[in-house]
C-alpha cells in the first residue's frame, strides 16, 4: 500500500473534510502502518497544499475565497494548455479513435450522474473527463500540477456541493471541447477549455457570495 496515495484519497473523498484535524496516530491505526510513512506522507501532502501543520498532526486545508479563485485561474490556464496540446496531437495523427471515444464516454457518465442528482458521482466523472483531456496532452508536468489543484478545489468546495445550476450548459461545454479536440483545432480547444473552467468559477463565486 502506498501510504501517501491512501491518505490523499481519504482527504479528497471527504473522509477527512476541510478544517478537520488529523493526527499521525489516527492514521497509523486506520492504515495499520508505522508513523514514519505517515509522517512522510503528511509532509508531501503539506507541500501539495492539502494539509497544514497543526499543534497535533495536521489540519485539512480549506481555501479561502481568494485562494479558491486563484486556484481556478491557474486551472483555467493549464486546462487551456492541455486542451490545445491534445488538439495538436489529434491534428498530427497521434491520438487514437478509442481515446477520443473514451472522452465521449466520460462526458456521458458525468452528464448522466449530474442529471440524476448524484452529486458525488457527478464530481468524480467530471474530474475523470477533465483528467482524460489533460492526459491526451502528453505533458506530465501540467498533469501533475492539475492533479494538485483539482484536489485542493475538491476538498475546499465539498461542503458547498449542490445540484448544478447549469447541467445542460456544462454538458454542452464538454461536447464543444471534445469536438474541437476531435477536429484538431488547438485554438478552439484552448478557448473552450478556458471558458468552461471560468464559467464554473463564476458560479461557485456567486454561491459563495450568497452563503
Amino acid at each position: 500500500m502506498d501510504v501517501y496515495d491512501e491518505v490523499r484519497r481519504l482527504i479528497v473523498l471527504g473522509t477527512y473534510p476541510a478544517g478537520q484535524p488529523v493526527t499521525e496516530l489516527e492514521l497509523c491505526e486506520r492504515l495499520g502502518v508505522s508513523r514514519t510513512p505517515v509522517r512522510e506522507s503528511l509532509r508531501r501532502l503539506e507541500s501539495d497544499g492539502l494539509v497544514r501543520a497543526a499543534r497535533r498532526g495536521v489540519t485539512v486545508v480549506e481555501l479561502d475565497a481568494k485562494a479558491l479563485r486563484d486556484a481556478y485561474l491557474v486551472r483555467a490556464s493549464l486546462e487551456a494548455l492541455t486542451a490545445e496540446l491534445a488538439a495538436r496531437r489529434q491534428r498530427d495523427g497521434e491520438l487514437s479513435p478509442a481515446s477520443l471515444a473514451r472522452l465521449v464516454e466520460h462526458a456521458d457518465l458525468a452528464d448522466e450522474a449530474t442529471r440524476h442528482g448524484d452529486l458525488v458521482a457527478g464530481v468524480r466523472h467530471n474530474r475523470v473527463f477533465h483528467r482524460s483531456v489533460a492526459a491526451l496532452a502528453d505533458n506530465q508536468a501540467a498533469l501533475e500540477v492539475l492533479d494538485r489543484i483539482w484536489d485542493q478545489i475538491t476538498v475546499s468546495t465539498r461542503a458547498s456541493l449542490t445540484a448544478s445550476a447549469r447541467p445542460a450548459l456544462v454538458d454542452d461545454e464538454h461536447r464543444r471541447l471534445i469536438q474541437a479536440i476531435t477536429d484538431g483545432d488547438p485554438q478552439e480547444a484552448a478557448a473552450h477549455a478556458r471558458e468552461h473552467v471560468l464559467a464554473t468559477m463564476s458560479v461557485l463565486t456567486e454561491l459563495g457570495e450568497e452563503a
